[in-house]
């Protein structure tokens, strides 16, 4: 097997080292080379050397933002942002790129990103993502927050996408998030559903308690409930009692009525 590349891409020198010190620290038997954190130098090196199987691409660079090194570089790897954002402009990032890495970053969060990687270097998939990276690179100037369109599931020997449309509702059951589809199929979700409310349209889901978020499209019907509390039925059924507090009842019914 051949040995893993990882790029850092870094426009501080302390951080730079940092990452690159947590990195030979939790997988040895990596390469791994620092570039400087310019536009011009970065898109140097990659016009001229292979391209490697992960890339921690800084947002900010010394000379521009990293839109500007994906669109001139076009690198064929498998991307991780760093970003001093805050979690409300990285969110976008979730959409399209493997991971993102809020500094300061801690070495828990950066064995999750390589954890990430390994699982979709060892499936063979190539990340070909350029103009979808740049969308989502292009977003965090707009005004108009970008929600997520679709997921990416890892199935039985192949991964494959999971539109958002085709989604009925999602639900929590032993800390497993899972996805029921229109069609009644389940499919597991590596995103807690604090993080999913985040990223879904408003105006098509709603939390409905600590253990679902319902599509409109799946409520069958709303029935008072003990205590000012409602209780939802769904498509596909749902074989249990999904039931609105008192306090997000009314929340329910303006929704249901926008």
């Amino acid at each position: 097997m051949n040995k893993i590349k990882a790029v850092v891409i870094e426009d501080e020198l302390p951080a730079s080292r940092l990452l690159c010190s947590n990195l030979s620290r939790l997988r040895p038997d990596w390469e791994i080379e620092s570039l400087p954190g310019t536009i011009e130098d970065s898109v140097a090196w990659f016009a001229s050397h292979p391209h490697p199987d992960i890339l921690f691409l800084d947002i900010q660079l010394t000379d521009g933002n990293s839109f500007m090194f994906i669109e001139q570089a076009h690198p064929k790897s498998f991307i991780v942002f760093t970003t001093a954002y805050d979690t409300y402009a990285v969110k976008a990032f979730e959409v399209n790129s493997i991971d993102y890495l809020l500094k300061p970053i801690h070495q828990e969060r950066l064995l999750e990103s390589i954890l990430r990687f390994e699982k979709l270097n060892q499936q063979h998939v190539m990340k070909n993502e350029t103009s979808d990276l740049l969308d989502v690179l292009l977003s965090l100037s707009s005004p108009e927050k970008k929600y997520r369109t679709r997921f990416l599931i890892s199935g039985t020997n192949r991964l494959f996408t999971l539109q958002v449309t085709d989604i009925a509702y999602f639900l929590s059951e032993n800390k497993t998030t899972l996805a029921v589809t229109k069609n009644n199929q389940m499919h597991i979700i590596d995103i807690s559903l604090d993080k999913l409310n985040n990223q879904l349209n408003p105006d098509h889901f709603f939390r409905a308690n600590r253990q679902f978020i319902l599509g409109i499209d799946a409520i069958k019907r709303v029935e008072p409930y003990f205590n000012s509390k409602m209780l939802v039925s769904v498509v596909p059924a749902y074989n249990g009692q999904i039931i609105v507090s008192k306090e997000k009842a009314t929340q329910l019914k303006m929704w249901l009525n926008y």
